[in-house]
């Protein structure tokens, strides 16, 4: 059911180099970051999600980069993926603790982000 890797503090003294070009800390932020792995985080934060449930609820992503997306967020242990039995195959994904945790800051930003814009006008 769960796939990936995930990972655990280090020990004070065996913490990564995040600044050091070949950290894998630095791989998983520029997944977490990148331009639909961020969306693909908050769209799984209160449910799961089918995959093209997932791809209607991010406007603007093809299926070929939220699959791209969730196959790097996946192998970093944020997003797991379970594969029902069908015909045609039925694909969930939904966040793992870790992808929880990482998520939540995620949602905080945004939420401060629309508190500060201001009103929408009706269309």
């Amino acid at each position: 059911m769960e796939e990936g890797t995930q990972l655990t503090p280090a020990a004070p003294s065996l913490r990564y180099e995040v600044f050091h070009t070949d950290c894998p800390a630095r791989d998983m932020v520029d997944h977490v970051t990148s331009r639909w792995g961020i969306w693909v985080l908050i769209s799984l934060r209160s449910n799961d999600l089918r995959f093209y449930e997932l791809r209607d609820s991010i406007q603007g992503i093809s299926e070929k980069m939220l699959a791209q997306t969730l196959r790097a967020l996946v192998q970093d242990g944020l997003v797991w993926r379970e594969v029902e039995p069908a015909t045609p195959p039925q694909v969930t994904y939904g966040l793992t603790e870790f992808g929880q945790d990482v998520g939540e800051p995620l949602t905080d930003l945004f939420d401060r982000i629309t508190r500060r814009l201001p009103p929408r006008t009706p269309r």
